[in-house]
């Protein structure tokens, strides 16, 4: 039997973008997270931890790990604790102080590639040198919430895949649905 670890990734994405990234507070990570997914599901055709994204006006917000972190479920106590601090600004921040060490078994080395590129990349970004490039124009939030309008609502993952891409990143979805079906 295959079994979905979505949830799995989730969390120890949140704990690699905790202890990989510096700054990590809410607004960054929600755009850590959203790079992870929209650049997998552009490579493949699926998302890496499952999460749907809206858009919100700082950009892109994982709802339902944002619902969760005021009230966070046991599995996300369990791997991490979230705290707010008051930074030198006044300003509050979102601290992630992970509990567990990142568990690289639940991810595919593309997925792992993908992880470290980000990091790497968005290592001493603040979450305000983030929100440009998620507003980019002809990138996925810019289409649903400046062209479209579309304000507070889901962001589609195929708005990820260049229009002469989408067929390759569908047959690569439908192959990977077919062979999770196969191992049920």
């Amino acid at each position: 039997m295959l079994k979905n670890h979505g949830r799995e990734k989730l969390l120890n994405a949140v704990i690699f973008f905790a202890t990989n990234t510096k700054f990590c507070g809410k607004t960054k990570l929600y755009k850590l997270l959203y790079f992870l997914d929209f650049a997998h599901y552009m490579r493949v055709g699926r998302s890496v931890t499952g999460l749907d994204y809206y858009a919100w006006p700082k950009g892109p917000v994982p709802v339902e790990l944002h619902d969760q972190i005021d009230e966070p479920p046991d599995d996300l106590r369990e791997h991490m604790k979230i705290s707010t601090r008051v930074t030198w600004n006044g300003h509050e921040m979102l601290d992630i102080t992970p509990h567990r060490k990142f568990d690289p078994t639940h991810f595919s080395k593309r997925e792992l590639g993908l992880l470290e590129e980000l990091a790497s990349e968005f290592q001493d970004s603040h979450a305000a040198d983030m929100i440009e490039a998620t507003h980019l124009e002809n990138l996925p939030w810019h289409q649903i919430y400046e062209l479209e309008g579309r304000k507070q609502e889901l962001i589609p993952y195929d708005l990820a895949v260049l229009k002469q891409e989408q067929g390759t990143t569908d047959a690569l979805a439908k192959e990977h649905e077919e062979f999770v079906r196969n191992y049920e």
